[in-house]
Order: C-alpha cells, then sequence, then structure tokens
C-alpha cells in the first residue's frame, strides 16, 4: 500500500515503519518534517498537517505508536475521551507512556480485538465489560451496562455470553445480576435501582417493563405497568431533560389518563435516597387501583408503611 492510501485510510496519521515499509527513506521523513509537510505527534508516528489533531487522529496516533496494539476501555466505546486508552498483548515489554496515552496489558487480546476496523479496537461487549469491572461504584457499572444496551450496540444476553465465556473477573455474581436485570427490561440506572431497591425488596407486584404503547406522540415504551392501571415512569434528568422531552413526557401521561391508567413519576432521590418510604406509597397508590400489594418491610429499622407525608 503507498503513502497516499496509508494515510488515507488512518486520518492523515502514519508511522515511522509504515513509511520506510511503503518505500521511504530515513531523509525523506525527515524532509517532510522540516518542511512541515508532516509533524511529529509520538516517537515514530507522524501525522500530514502541523494544525490540532482530530480525537479520531490521536486514536489512530496512539494505536501505530504502541502497534501491534487496539484501543480498549472508554476509547474502544466511541466516548471521545482523553487520555486515549490502549491495550497491547499481556506477555508486550513495558513501553513508555506519551503525554495523552494510557497503555494496558491485556490478556487474550488477539480474539477480543477487531484488528479490521480502523482504528483497530477492542470488541464492544469486552470493552463495556472492563469499563463496568474498573467502575468506582455499583450506579457508575449499572450506567455502562444498560447505556451499552440503550445504545443498541450490544444487548444484556450478548454481555452475559462475554462475561460467561472469562475466566476471573471482578465481582462477577453482581455483574450477572444485573445484565439479567437489564434482559428483563430495566433500561437505566433509575430503573434498575426501582426494580432492586424498591419493588423486589419490599415484595411489590412484579411490574412489565418497556411495555410497547401507542400515544398521541408516537410509539413510546413505559419504564414499569402494574396491570394496566399504573404507570411509574423512572424519570431521570438525563433522558428528560429538554423542554420538547418534557412535554412529550406529560403528554404521555395525559394519554394513560384518557385510557384508565394513572401515571406516577420517580427521581433519583426518591429511588436511592428514601427507597422504603417510596415502596409504602407505591404499595398504597396499588391498592387504591385495585391491586393486591401488600408489600413488607425490607428488613429491620425499614421505613415501609411510615412514611412521612413531607417526605
Amino acid at each position: 500500500m503507498d503513502i497516499d492510501d496509508l494515510l488515507r485510510l488512518q486520518d492523515g496519521v502514519i508511522s515511522r515503519r509504515q513509511a520506510l515499509g511503503a518505500g521511504l527513506v530515513q531523509h525523506d521523513i525527515r524532509r517532510l518534517l522540516r518542511r512541515n509537510q508532516w509533524a511529529r505527534v509520538h516517537a515514530g508516528v507522524y501525522i500530514n498537517h502541523t494544525g490540532p489533531l482530530t480525537w479520531s487522529q490521536r486514536a489512530w496516533a496512539a494505536v501505530l505508536y504502541a502497534a501491534p496494539a487496539v484501543l480498549c476501555l472508554e476509547s474502544a466505546m466511541g466516548d471521545e475521551v482523553s487520555p486515549i486508552h490502549v491495550a497491547v498483548a499481556r506477555d508486550r515489554a513495558a513501553l513508555a507512556e506519551p503525554a495523552g496515552v494510557r497503555i494496558y496489558h491485556l490478556a487474550h487480546l488477539e480474539e477480543r480485538a477487531l484488528w479490521n476496523v480502523g482504528p483497530p479496537r477492542m470488541r464492544y461487549d469486552d470493552a463495556a465489560l472492563d469499563v463496568a469491572c474498573r467502575a468506582t461504584s455499583e450506579l457508575d457499572a449499572i450506567a455502562v451496562l444498560a447505556n451499552a444496551c440503550q445504545s443498541r450496540r450490544t444487548t444484556a444476553h450478548r454481555l452475559l455470553k462475554t462475561l460467561d465465556s472469562r475466566g476471573r473477573v471482578r465481582r462477577r455474581r453482581w455483574l450477572r445480576a444485573v445484565l439479567v436485570d437489564i434482559a428483563d427490561g430495566t433500561c437505566s440506572v433509575l430503573e434498575h435501582g426501582y426494580l432492586v431497591r424498591v419493588e423486589r425488596p419490599h415484595g411489590l407486584p412484579r411490574a412489565i417493563r418497556q411495555k410497547r404503547s401507542a400515544s398521541s406522540v408516537g410509539v413510546c415504551y413505559r419504564d414499569t405497568e402494574y396491570s394496566e392501571r399504573l404507570v411509574v415512569e423512572l424519570d431521570g434528568r438525563v433522558f428528560h431533560d429538554s423542554a420538547t422531552r418534557r412535554d412529550a413526557d406529560f403528554e404521555r401521561d395525559l394519554d394513560a389518563a384518557v385510557d384508565g391508567r394513572s401515571t406516577v413519576r420517580l427521581s433519583y432521590r426518591q429511588v436511592f435516597d428514601r427507597p422504603c418510604h417510596t415502596a409504602g406509597k407505591i404499595a398504597l397508590v396499588l391498592q387504591r387501583h385495585g391491586i393486591i400489594a401488600p408489600g413488607r418491610p425490607c428488613g429491620a429499622g425499614c421505613a415501609f408503611g411510615r412514611y412521612d407525608r413531607a417526605a
């Protein structure tokens, strides 16, 4: 492949090894640098202009610097993060990390990587699991997995298959339980929180999740629905932060009322800060809609049924 083809395929980035393999010699590279036709990005890696680099060009430069290497973690998932995360085989010697690049040594890299894409990167399922495993909190891990599935680039079943194929995985049982819940319809951190903090531990009826429904603003998916009488929407601000989206939410609530269903909207504080109070209130609402929902305290000190109306 000639120089022009390489530069076109690699977003204007090329390594010294590639340039020499395509027929240039050292003094050709020095001349291109001296004339500002190329600029040095990392040791042995160049770009064919002297302006600012795009994220894609920085990603190519990082991969070519550490070659054979692939993007990993958030960088492999398409997040234009800084620094660029790059993986090399576990048995490689340690490499100096240039500014803006982090290098990881990973086992089984060959079978976990997509070498034929540009830039080469970890398979999306593997990258998502790696990021979830490294998350500092359970909420962050749930967010990674839920967002990965919500992006439609993977599914909970595919992530489960990838998880089960691995040997040692940090908090494997917990991750598996989260993925099973996501496969059952919890599509966000807030929805999963409602399931495991409000509904399940307090013995509330099992809701139907992500039920397809037609409304005056188009097809929508109800977060949770009980017996076609009560809809509980989990209103995470990140997904409802525009005036247009809020208006559509309220219109769907009105449509549900026209159909004879009530809608309750819950947000983070009700689910994560006071789940027992929230469970008690949901149980009362269910009962008032004729749904059998005695519920129960989740443990000693649970505030189920003893909520403060001002809370």
